[in-house]
C-alpha cells in the first residue's frame, strides 16, 4: 500500500485525456491517488469514469459531497492541479469555488497542503489581464506554479499537442513536498 497520498484534479484542457497513464507513473511512483475532476473534465471523460476509480481504487470526485457525508478519501500529502485551464486559475486566485476542485484548492491553501498547479492554455489567453495577476497571485500564497521556463509553455491556439504536456514536471514537484519513504 502506497504511503503518500496525491490529490490529482484535471480540468478540460485536451491532456486531462491521458490522466489514466499520469496515475499509473504516480502509483508506479508509490503514491496513492485520488482523482478529481472539475465538472466539464468529468462529462469529456464520463465513458471511462469506472475505468479510473477502479484504477486508483477510490471514487472519482467531481461535486461537493453533501453535509454530513463521510470523506471517503485519505487526507491529502499533496495536491496537483494539472492541466489547469485558464478558468480554474483564475477562479481559484479569485477565490471562486463554485465547483469541488477549486473549492478545494482554496481551502488547501489554509490548511497548508502543499499545492502543484501547471496550466495549459494557449498564448490568447495569457494575453488577458486576469491570467498573469492569477499566476502572481497563486505563486504569492505558496503554490509551485508550473508556469514559463521549467514548466508549462504556452502555444499559439490550435497548435498544441496534448501528447507533449510535461506531466512529470507536475510529478516531480508533487515528490519534492512529499518525497517517498527512505
Amino acid at each position: 500500500m502506497a504511503s503518500r497520498v496525491l490529490y490529482l484534479f484535471g480540468c478540460a484542457a485536451p491532456p486531462v485525456h491521458d490522466i489514466a497513464d499520469v496515475i499509473r507513473k504516480a502509483q508506479a511512483d508509490g503514491w496513492d491517488v485520488c482523482l478529481g475532476l472539475t465538472p466539464t473534465a468529468a462529462r469529456w471523460l464520463n465513458g471511462r469514469l469506472d475505468e479510473l476509480q477502479e484504477l486508483t481504487g477510490h471514487p472519482v470526485r467531481f461535486e461537493y459531497k453533501l453535509p454530513g457525508e463521510p470523506d471517503v478519501w485519505p487526507p491529502a500529502d499533496v495536491t496537483v492541479v494539472a492541466p489547469a485551464t485558464f478558468n480554474t486559475i483564475n477562479q481559484w486566485a479569485l477565490g471562486i469555488t463554485d465547483h469541488f476542485v477549486v473549492g478545494f484548492a482554496a481551502e488547501a491553501l489554509g490548511k497548508g497542503i502543499p499545492l502543484v498547479t501547471m496550466p495549459c492554455v494557449n498564448l490568447a489567453f495569457t494575453k488577458h489581464p486576469q491570467f498573469e495577476q492569477s499566476i502572481a497571485a497563486l505563486r504569492g500564497v505558496g503554490v509551485t506554479v508550473l508556469y514559463g521556463p521549467g514548466g508549462f509553455t504556452p502555444h499559439s491556439p490550435g497548435t498544441g499537442t496534448p501528447r507533449d504536456y510535461p506531466w512529470h514536471l507536475a510529478l516531480d514537484a508533487a515528490a519534492r513536498h512529499f518525497p517517498p519513504p527512505a
